[in-house]
């Protein structure tokens, strides 16, 4: 018999005849222990339940480690739940009950009560101040401990137990765990090394509800480009990049990105990635960069005659170091078409546009868009019309609740995905806590 403690236990495995019912049955059982599965295990213990929480991996939140490069963004700046809602799109108005109950306000209370100092950096996106993910994963850590949730790692749920319309407990190898209420927090397929599998989206059609298919979403752009992985290291700031299909523009963002060995990433390609992936399913699609939006062409224009006039009796070669970074010399020069040997005097009328298109409109083809392996999030999964978001409870399945990135919601980069985690785990723990 399967004996679980009221703090957490680590890499333990154990079995019990199959097909029996554990004689413990909790009041509630939360299936994954990322940042939705914690919050709704550890709040429906603070609201009095009896909480099991499962999570197939050796401890809980292995996405929490990798999230903002390992400094995990855990919210962002914006405290009006309406604000934030919107820029989730039309969906977003689904999240405000949950918004309004663990808002911004709340998760940066959360941290810093428990000794974790959070700061405001660049975009509005909230990080620890000192140290990163692992500072924000033992703060969670400590979060179960406290609010006594028997935590059972290392175990990996086969399904959902459904009698009568409801959901009687979960199946684990060898065993069947009773349980009153079950939460599904079991994340998306982004990231899958993290145990993001997709397991939730299986056991929520196999009980009749409608799944949103799921797709990559905040991936890296692939480029047709061979010359990015030569500056892979550098990072584009304060860039416009536009996205265009048959010549339309179909959207445009400023602000930062960074050319990878294979194409291009950063927060604004990112935030552009699900619509640059839906329109390559219609036709060929191109990036247009600006690398100097704060100069309108003409006026950059009339600033390469007066470089090329001053250094005139230089090679082309060494002309360019007061406009760019050392790493893109070389990449501006091969694309511009100029002779690198050729004196600066000698340059072209037409061989200056050329050059002032590099800086100014560069077009890069797009091949395609990262797939759920380099994914942040995942779009699509539960869709809200089956789930009542003033609680986050099944309307298909009485005793049965959703919370995170199983849903169908996404948003853009800068802790948005997060705050989603936090809210809808906070608010499925205490609605199922509170429940009949």
């Amino acid at each position: 018999m399967l004996e679980f403690r009221s703090k957490p236990v680590y890499n333990q495995r154990h079995s019990t005849p199959k097909d029996v019912f554990l004689v413990k049955p909790y009041d509630i059982i939360v299936i994954g222990g990322g940042p939705a599965g914690i919050f709704a295990a550890g709040f429906a213990a603070l609201n009095g339940a009896s909480v099991l929480l499962l999570e197939k991996n050796r401890r809980c939140g292995a996405k929490v480690l990798i999230t903002g490069k390992g400094r995990c963004n855990v919210t962002n700046c914006e405290d009006d739940p309406r604000k934030l809602a919107a820029r989730f799109g039309r969906q977003g108005k689904a999240l405000l009950t949950a918004l309004y109950g663990f808002g911004r306000d709340e998760v940066v209370d959360f941290f810093e009560s428990r000794g974790l100092k959070l700061s405001i950096e660049r975009g509005g996106r909230i990080f620890p101040e000192l140290g990163g993910a692992a500072e924000v994963q033992l703060v969670l850590d400590r979060f179960l401990q406290e609010s006594e949730v028997d935590l059972q790692t290392s175990c990996k749920v086969e399904g959902l137990v459904i009698s009568a319309g409801r959901v009687s407990g979960v199946k684990i190898a060898g065993a069947l765990l009773a349980a009153d209420k079950v939460i599904v927090a079991t994340g998306g397929r982004s990231y899958p090394e993290t145990g993001s599998t997709g397991d939730g989206y299986r056991w929520a059609v196999q009980t009749g509800h409608r799944l949103i298919t799921p797709e990559p979403a905040l991936v890296p752009v692939r480029l047709a480009a061979d010359w990015t992985a030569e500056a892979s290291h550098f990072n584009l700031k304060n860039v416009r990049i536009r996205v265009l299909a048959s010549g339309r523009q179909l959207d445009e963002r400023f602000g930062e990105a960074f050319f990878t060995r294979t194409g291009i990433g950063g927060p604004i390609v990112l935030d552009m990635s699900a619509g640059i992936r839906d329109a390559l399913k219609v036709g060929p699609v191109q990036l247009e960069i600006d690398f100097k939006p704060a100069i309108d062409a003409f006026t950059f224009d009339s600033r390469l005659q007066r470089e090329l006039a001053e250094q005139g009796k230089k090679d082309f070669r060494n002309a360019l170091g007061s406009l760019l970074p050392k790493a893109l010399i070389p990449i501006f020069i091969r694309l511009s078409g100029i002779d690198p040997m050729k004196k600066c005097h000698h340059v072209t009328g037409p061989e200056r546009q050329q050059l002032l298109t590099q800086f100014k409109a560069m077009l890069l083809e797009v091949t395609g868009v990262g797939g759920f392996k380099r994914a942040i999030v995942t779009s699509g999964g539960v869709a809200l019309t089956d789930i009542d978001m003033r609680t986050m409870a099944s309307k298909k399945i009485d005793n049965l609740y959703f919370a995170g990135e199983v849903v169908d919601l996404d948003g853009p980069t800068g802790g948005f995905n997060l705050q989603v985690c936090w809210s809808t785990g906070y608010l499925a723990g205490v609605s199922a806590a509170k429940a009949d």
